[in-house]
């Protein structure tokens, strides 16, 4: 049985986390599915945009503490699928339906655009077995303030999915009715942008508040007028001017 299955419909790679009897825990079958998925999909040109969502009524239930399914040699770390889903060209989207905690934060914090039904809770464990959230607190703390961060890390305590948007960890909470058509309204809007410029927009994101203001202003200078020239601005700006779709949506 495949721990994430992988699937590719116009535009769209799916990475489903398929593991629902172990709420989908962080196992090394979790992880080199995740690791291979993103790898493919990154590769595929065909690919415009990725989302990360499961089966079952956990989206992740963090570290697989409980052991058990067929052993596998480990191909990816942890810390290799977060960098992976940060550092993929494509943007990456996580749909949550089921409940999410440790590690499993860690994904949709990494994501750049995260939805989840308003009846998932979040949860921040780790000092309750005696750990602390290390890995993840490098994907979870650019999205925290300081006060956010040292209550939900300090407590250990489990929060709404409202919470968790009102805080930053995930974009939006959205009524589980809803949660469907929210997720292909977003989808829609990202393939509409063009792959250069999607990949270039996620690069800023991650470039830019790292620069001072004057390294911030050389780079985008020289990355806006790359931008300009290049055949896919050309083609953006004919479709704006003849009102029709451009060629690079896919069918």
């Amino acid at each position: 049985m495949t721990a994430v299955r992988y699937e590719v419909r116009h535009g769209i790679a799916t990475l489903t986390l398929a593991e629902p009897e172990n709420k989908n825990a962080l196992n090394a079958r979790i992880i080199n599915g995740l690791g291979d998925g993103l790898s493919a999909a990154a590769a595929d040109e065909a690919v415009r945009v990725i989302v990360v969502t499961h089966e079952g009524t956990t989206f992740c239930a963090g570290a697989d503490l409980k052991g058990g399914g067929p052993a596998e040699t480990p191909r990816y770390s942890f810390p290799d699928v977060l960098a992976g889903i940060q550092d993929s060209p494509k943007p990456v989207v996580a749909v949550l339906r089921g409940h999410c905690m440790g590690g499993g934060v860690g994904l949709a914090a990494a994501a750049d655009l995260s939805l989840a039904s308003t009846d998932v809770t979040f949860g921040f464990a780790e000092v309750r077995i005696g750990v602390a959230p290390a890995m993840i607190s490098v994907v979870r703390l650019p999205k925290l303030s300081r006060a956010d961060a040292a209550e939900l890390f300090l407590t250990g305590r489990r929060i709404a999915a409202a919470r968790a948007a009102e805080v930053g960890l995930i974009n939006r909470a959205v009524a589980p009715p809803d949660l469907d058509n929210e997720v292909r309204a977003l989808l829609d809007e990202i393939v509409a942008g063009g792959p250069q410029a999607l990949a270039a927009t996620k690069m800023l994101l991650s470039s830019v508040p790292a620069l001072s203001r004057s390294e911030a202003f050389a780079f985008t200078q020289t990355l806006s007028t790359e931008l300009f020239r290049s055949s896919e601005a050309a083609e953006g700006i004919a479709a704006f001017r003849e009102r029709r779709p451009p060629a690079w949506m896919p069918s």
